[in-house]
């Protein structure tokens, strides 16, 4: 089973968005036993929120639903846990040193990291281009997929 968490700053935009769209993947081609996936903050700003409304109205043009999520930050039993932690943006990768500590097991990465184009996932609490954050996600998504081995969740 591959566990895997997102993470970004509040955990109301980008991370839920890559979550609910790759449980939606895995769900849709019937692999829901293998993956365990959610999200989480690096911040405590938004622990027990919602998903952002623009963020969840973005999924929903998708038909993807966000029902259920709250906002949780990131722990160091999480390390242990997931087998990937993938943060949104080099911000959220110096927080995650912060609060875990060092990298030893190699488990954190950059979502874009596993595109042709490794950047920031933007920020749409920013830019308010949900739009733009939606391609970035699913570009990062592409890449992940592909590089677990599952090209079938892949988009292209």
């Amino acid at each position: 089973m591959q566990k895997i968490l997102f993470v970004c700053l509040g955990n109301i935009c980008r991370s839920p968005m890559a979550k609910f769209i790759l449980q939606d993947r895995v769900n849709k081609a019937g692999l829901a036993d293998k993956f365990e996936i959610d999200s989480a903050a690096t911040s405590s700003y938004e622990v027990g929120e919602d998903i952002y409304p623009p963020a969840r109205e973005k999924l929903k043009e998708h038909s993807i639903s966000s029902n259920g999520h709250s906002a949780r930050q990131i722990t160091k039993a999480d390390y242990a846990y997931y087998d990937r932690i993938i943060a949104m943006d080099n911000s959220n990768l110096k927080n995650l040193e912060k609060l875990l500590g060092k990298d030893k097991d190699n488990k954190i990465s950059l979502l874009l990291d596993y595109t042709d184009e490794p950047r920031d996932v933007l920020d749409p609490w920013h830019t308010r281009d949900f739009e733009a954050t939606w391609k970035d996600v699913n570009n990062g998504l592409d890449g992940l997929v592909r590089d677990l081995g599952y090209d079938e969740l892949s988009r292209s």
